[in-house]
């Protein structure tokens, strides 16, 4: 029993997740704000849908939601935190709860920093995790709602996933996030290695993501922050890189 999940590129730089339960073929899609790529992509992988995950509020990550689901007439899910601004939920959730896709079974992780009500979503079978815009590859989400302390607070509770979970992020942002990871982390070999591995991807027109966490581990400056005031400096100078 396996959960799948691909990239569905979407608007300037984001990205939707289509996952797929490989032992009952349910599906799901992950913060459709764009709905006619999204729909071809669920057509073209079968025309099922059985659930759409929201990961924040954000317009570039809902805005497609209500045509999605008038199409496939399945139920959304978004966290209770947020559900006065999010579209109309069919199940609101919060840390702890659980969604259930086919066989497999997706753990909600509160994750505010960029948002007061930002969650995501990991399933084990993956292992995947469903990000948003709480961890990128090589970066970490703007504080636009939340505090320093609140983010550190985040990522802490997704560097305790298991190291070859794949971080299905929001955005393509890693070549940007590398840039700055090596222009305050000049030494680091492993992210030297992942940046060349990004590269070769971007260059033949590939996603640079997912990612593996082990490898995040390794070479985000963020989650190799080793307190917040570290954390909260390197987040600083990324908004002004």
């Amino acid at each position: 029993m396996t959960v799948t999940a691909s990239p569905v590129p979407i608007l300037k730089d984001n990205y939707a997740w289509l996952l797929r339960d490989s032992a009952t073929g349910a599906t799901a899609i992950v913060d459709p704000a764009d709905p006619q790529p999204i729909i071809e992509a669920i057509e073209k992988a079968g025309g099922r849908l059985d659930m759409i995950l929201l990961t924040h509020h954000h317009g570039d990550h809902i805005a497609g939601t209500d045509e999605v689901r008038a199409r496939f007439h399945c139920p959304v899910v978004g966290a209770t935190a947020d559900r006065h601004r999010l579209p109309k939920l069919d199940k609101a959730v919060a840390e702890g709860d659980t969604v259930q896709l086919g066989n497999a079974v997706g753990q909600v992780i509160e994750t505010p920093g960029h948002t007061r009500g930002q969650i995501n979503f990991f399933f084990p079978d993956g292992p995947i995790l469903l990000s948003g815009d709480t961890l990128f590859s090589l970066g970490c989400g703007r504080l636009i709602e939340g505090t320093a302390d609140e983010m550190f607070a985040s990522l802490a509770k997704l560097k305790a996933l298991p190291p070859d979970t794949l971080v299905c992020c929001g955005h393509e942002y890693t070549e940007s996030n590398g840039r700055f990871a090596l222009a305050i982390d000049p030494e680091n070999k492993d992210l030297h290695t992942f940046m060349g591995k990004v590269e070769q991807l971007r260059a033949a027109g590939q996603p640079s993501v997912p990612s593996r966490l082990g490898d995040e581990l390794k070479a985000n400056p963020f989650l190799l922050a080793a307190d917040v005031g570290t954390f909260a400096d390197a987040r600083a100078k990324k908004d002004k890189f």
